[in-house]
């Protein structure tokens, strides 16, 4: 198929066009740039054996949206492009609003213009708010806790009432977990702008010299060792989770409207045992400070992956400790991330 690919030379996106390359598939890369990098996607080539068209456009722009579709005229869209970090929503909701729901509408009237209503959407956990019943599962009560969080709420529903006002349309809503780890050749990873907000890259940067400790917000939870137990996926598992949804939805045999999935392994790891894999895999002590509590952050949160499993054929296959290995050879082999000074 043609697959244009927005956010496509991100983290998880530059990871999902090597996976959508391997089966074969024709892809173009809508991506700004703006929280990524030409270079991911000149690997992505190197790693794939042929070259990725990359086409510079802000999804803000809905001239250039629309022009970027009548040009690559896609047969199905993987929709990552959007701002992701909960932080800085909080300061900049407007910002939030009108890249990640704008952007996407945006998208979406340009697809139906040129007669593609094939749609794999990049959406998250964060859309079960501040639930604390687990395992979540697709039916769990849905929220948000931050505006990035309402953002990706909003836009499922967005997607959702477009497909049931058409019944041309077939949208997939992913809702990642962590996704942490690397391509095992080392050659892409997370590469973040500024300060990491995640663990896993943080303490990568901690292992390689970057930055002097990690700072872990509370040890005082309802787990066994009293850190956030959170549910940590790689990145080409996940990956791999977008082909499957891709494939379930394509097509004439294809399912129509709108349907979510969980994209999660289903158990979680705690700080600590996060920190204790990354050390095993880099053979370096990761300095821990321990800080408040965070408001707002629950003690565990982890997936029920059963219906991806069931309906898409898809299960997480690569444990923590594999995360951390294929993190390390990344972050080790390119310190600066992708940067060349």
């Amino acid at each position: 198929m043609q697959i244009l690919v927005t956010g496509g030379a991100g983290y998880i996106g530059s990871h999902t066009v090597v996976e959508l390359l391997a089966q074969g598939h024709e892809v173009v890369v809508l991506d700004d740039l703006s929280n990524a990098s030409a270079e991911a996607l000149r690997r992505v080539g190197e790693i794939a054996g042929r070259e990725v068209e990359l086409l510079e456009v802000d999804v803000t722009d809905e001239a250039a949206v629309l022009a970027a579709l009548e040009g690559a005229r896609p047969e199905a869209v993987v929709h990552f492009a959007a701002l992701k970090a909960v932080g800085e929503s909080v300061e900049q909701p407007e910002r939030y609003y009108r890249t990640n729901v704008g952007g996407t509408l945006n998208l979406v009237r340009a697809m139906d213009a040129v007669g593609c209503r094939t749609l794999v959407f990049s959406s998250s956990a964060t859309v079960y708010g501040a639930a604390t019943q687990m395992p979540l599962t697709e039916d769990s009560p849905l929220g948000a806790t931050n505006p990035y969080g309402w953002t990706k709420f909003m836009t499922e529903q967005v997607l959702r009432d477009v497909a049931a006002s058409d019944e041309r349309w077939s949208v997939a809503l992913l809702r990642y977990f962590n996704p942490v780890g690397a391509h095992p050749s080392g050659r892409i990873g997370e590469d973040p702008r500024g300060v990491p907000n995640n663990l896993v890259p943080f303490i990568a940067q901690v292992a390689v010299g970057r930055r002097e400790q990690l700072t872990v917000f509370g040890d005082d939870f309802d787990t066994p060792d009293g850190t956030g137990v959170r549910d940590y996926i790689h990145v080409v598992d996940l990956a791999e989770g977008h082909v499957a949804a891709l494939a379930k939805i394509s097509g004439p045999d294809g399912v129509r409207g709108a349907h979510a999935w969980n994209l999660g392994t289903g158990t979680g790891s705690s700080v600590r045992q996060v920190v204790a894999a990354f050390e095993r895999a880099s053979g370096r002590e990761v300095p821990v400070r321990v800080a408040p509590r965070r408001a707002g952050d629950v003690a565990t949160s982890y997936a029920d992956p059963a219906r991806a499993r069931d309906e898409l054929g898809w299960t997480a296959r690569r444990g923590l400790d594999e995360m951390c290995e294929d993190t390390w050879r990344w972050q080790s082999g390119n310190p600066q991330g992708y940067a060349t000074s």
